[in-house]
């Protein structure tokens, strides 16, 4: 089985923006960005999702990769 891996500290990378900045963008604490950055979560509701991908100007599948065991 495969997993869903979040590259949203690569894009934040590219984009130039502090955790602090886009926690205040986007609506969401730093701890649960944090999380998202890391990998350590289970699940991203698509509101989320959406407001990350309009703060960073970016697709889904940018932040979002899916890996084959």
């Amino acid at each position: 089985m495969g997993q869903i891996i979040l590259r949203l500290d690569r894009v934040m990378a590219d984009r130039k923006i502090s955790l602090n900045e886009l926690s205040e963008k986007v609506g969401v604490t730093n701890v649960n960005l944090s999380k998202m950055k890391t990998g350590k979560i289970s699940a991203i509701r698509f509101s989320t999702l959406e407001a990350i991908c309009e703060a960073l100007d970016c697709q889904p599948g940018d932040i979002l990769e899916y890996k084959k065991d």
